[in-house]
C-alpha cells in the first residue's frame, strides 16, 4: 500500500440500525442540531418537535476497530395515520457525506422498517437538492411545497423496492464498497 494514498487506510464500515442506547440517541440529537440548526440554519437552538415523541430514530454509526464509535447519520420515521408512514430529518455528518452511501442506507432502513410494520404508503418531504437521490431509490415526486421556509418536494416511496424488515434494531453493516441501490 502506498503512503501517497492515505485514504486506503480508512475503514469505511458502518452499522445502520434503530438508535436505542443513550449515547446513540444523544448522537442523533447532536447531529440533527449540527445539520439543521448550525449548518442549514432552519431552526434556532434545536429542531425537536412533537413528532420526536412518537418517532423511531434510525442511525448510521461509524465503527472503529469493529466497535460502534459515533453517530454519523440519522433519519426518523413515524406512523402518521393508520398504515401511512413518514420519514423526516434525514441528516448525514458533513465529514461523511462524500461517501455517498449513508443517506441511501438510512432511507432503505426507514422504508423497509415501516413496510415491515404494515405500511401501505411511505412519504417524505425532501429538500430539493436531494430529490434526484430519492428518485434513484425508487421514489416518486408528488408536489413541491415549502417546509420551515425551505423548498421541499413531497415524495412517495415505491414499497415494492423495499423488502419488509421486522427488526430495525438488528440493522446491518454497510460498506462504502457495497453495490449502489438502483
Amino acid at each position: 500500500m502506498s503512503i501517497h494514498r492515505p485514504r486506503a487506510f480508512l475503514s469505511p464500515d458502518f452499522i445502520i440500525r434503530a438508535a436505542s442506547q443513550t449515547w446513540e440517541l444523544d448522537g442523533v440529537r447532536e447531529l440533527r442540531r449540527k445539520v439543521f440548526v448550525d449548518e442549514q440554519q432552519i431552526f434556532v437552538g434545536h429542531d425537536r418537535d412533537a413528532i420526536d415523541d412518537i418517532a423511531m430514530p434510525l442511525a448510521a454509526i461509524s465503527t472503529f476497530a469493529s466497535e460502534a464509535d459515533q453517530v454519523v447519520g440519522t433519519v426518523r420515521i413515524h406512523e402518521e395515520s393508520p398504515r401511512i408512514w413518514r420519514g423526516s430529518r434525514l441528516a448525514v455528518a458533513d465529514s461523511h457525506r462524500r461517501m455517498g452511501r449513508l443517506g441511501a442506507e438510512l432511507i432503505r432502513l426507514a422504508v423497509s422498517t415501516a413496510h415491515g410494520r404494515g405500511c401501505d404508503r411511505f412519504l417524505a418531504q425532501v429538500q430539493m437538492q436531494n430529490v434526484k437521490l430519492f428518485q434513484r431509490l425508487h421514489w416518486t415526486a408528488l408536489n413541491e411545497i415549502e417546509v420551515h421556509g425551505v423548498p421541499h418536494m413531497e415524495m412517495e416511496a415505491d414499497l415494492a423496492a423495499y423488502p419488509p424488515i421486522t427488526d430495525p434494531m438488528a440493522g446491518w453493516k454497510a460498506l462504502s464498497t457495497r453495490r449502489r441501490v438502483s
